[in-house]
């Protein structure tokens, strides 16, 4: 342990029980810590935001399992030192004994020909792959990987795991331990964390470092409070950070202004964004997510035009993809904003998951074969086309939820419009 060691560094746990949070995954009964006990890991992707132990997981895994451990990180590694890789665990690799693990930060930033890399390795057992990401891997990892492994989520941690954290540093850490410190408030040290311990250890590391040698009491405490962590913070705060420390704070800024429909706060978010660097397709796919989520049914368009943002980006990239995203931001936030078809699939799962599988009603089955037929697969069902205003009043639901209800339509010109077509169609469902 080195004195420049960070306090993030000095405080990452080396076993499952000094681990904090994800207790759906390490916990008693949790998925992963069964593959650790039965010594059969397989490959697996870790997708969460920064801070909530993805590397640190993959580590313990490692030491615990006594395997070798190879580390790549996806901004620096290529092809070749992929393959490179690979070579050095097939060489290491004895008869019986399980394979070496690989693990690959930011696996997202991987192109397709670095992860063809990987496939005939993953899929032979040469390797155990460990994958680490902040974004969505269905978007970033390709399909035939993303079908040989599984994909784990990790969550944010709580406050409880967050206030945990502080009081073991202050504890068992070997510098902060010599030291009196009392945290008099810590909601600051919390809200600026945002549930990321590598940023809580920062901002505590950051505030003790910056007292020392002015300490609020005679007998040499060191006294945290909310207003002293603000000011310090403040004062030594980067502008931006694409890879964690303000990324998530920003989009989510930009996300609630174009829902809040401000275009002008909107393109400035855009702005701050862009020239931190972030990843322009990271950009575009929040906007089709917010044209479906927030603006729906009210119009329509936006998501077209979303779409088409997100699609000539790729074909142009930066500087000119700025006018494209502004031009998608813009339109985006001036429109009329509805969440009326998100509610709707929402309610509709929860009632799935309550009440299961129900039975398709026969007269809305296919019946292709002539037992079907016989069996009366399709009787009864009328041909919507064949009357007045292209409408029969049937049931589409199975029998034990006839004239349930999902989408109410939204307070605006467009759904005002549906609402009034499909009141007049299905009377008491619409009012």
């Amino acid at each position: 342990m080195t004195p420049n060691q960070p306090l993030a560094d000095r405080m990452r746990p080396g076993t499952l029980d000094e681990y904090a949070g994800q207790i759906h995954l390490v916990g008693k009964d949790g998925v992963i810590r069964r593959m650790i006990e039965s010594g059969n890991v397989s490959s697996f992707i870790l997708w969460g935001p920064p801070g909530v132990g993805k590397t640190t997981l993959a580590k313990v895994i490692s030491h615990l399992l006594e395997r070798p451990f190879y580390t790549l990180s996806a901004v620096t590694s290529g092809v070749k030192d992929v393959r490179e890789t690979i070579e050095k665990a097939k060489q290491t690799r004895f008869f019986g004994q399980p394979s070496p693990i690989l693990f690959i930060d930011e696996i997202h930033r991987f192109n397709k020909s670095q992860q063809d890399s990987l496939l005939g390795a993953v899929e032979q057992g040469i390797i155990t792959l460990i994958g680490a990401t902040t974004e969505n891997p269905s978007f970033e990892v390709i399909s035939p990987l993303l079908s040989r492994c599984q994909v784990y989520v990790l969550k944010g941690l709580e406050r409880s795991e967050l206030e945990g954290l502080i009081e073991t540093a202050l504890k068992t850490d070997v510098y902060l331990k010599k030291l009196k410190i009392e945290i008099i408030e810590n909601e600051a040290l919390l809200q600026y964390s945002g549930g990321d311990a590598r940023k809580l250890y920062n901002a505590l590391e950051l505030v003790v470092n910056a007292s020392m040698g002015e300490t609020s009491t005679d007998n040499g405490k060191i006294l945290i409070t909310n207003d002293i962590v603000k000011k310090i913070i403040q004062e030594n705060m980067a502008i931006y950070d694409k890879n964690g420390e303000m990324h998530y704070d920003t989009i989510s800024a930009f996300i609630k202004t174009v829902r809040g429909s401000d275009p002008d706060a909107a393109v400035y978010w855009l702005a701050r964004m862009l020239e931190g660097g972030e990843d322009i397709k990271f950009i575009a796919r929040r906007l089709l997510i917010l044209a479906a989520e927030d603006i729906g049914l009210a119009n329509p368009n936006a998501l077209l035009i979303a779409n088409n943002c997100f699609q000539a980006i790729h074909i142009i990239g930066m500087p000119e993809a700025r006018i494209i995203l502004s031009e998608a931001t813009i339109y985006l936030a001036a429109s009329p904003k509805s969440n009326s078809a998100y509610q709707a699939i929402d309610g509709a799962l929860a009632e799935v998951r309550k009440s299961g599988n129900l039975s398709v009603p026969l007269h809305l089955r296919n019946a292709p074969t002539k037992l079907m037929k016989d069996l009366g697969y399709g009787n009864d069902y009328k041909y919507a086309h064949s009357y007045d205003e292209h409408f029969i009043d049937e049931n589409y639901f199975p029998k034990e939820l006839k004239n349930s209800s999902f989408y109410s339509p939204g307070e605006n010109p467009r759904e005002k419009e549906m609402k009034e077509r499909l009141g007049r169609l299905w009377k008491d469902r619409f009012k």
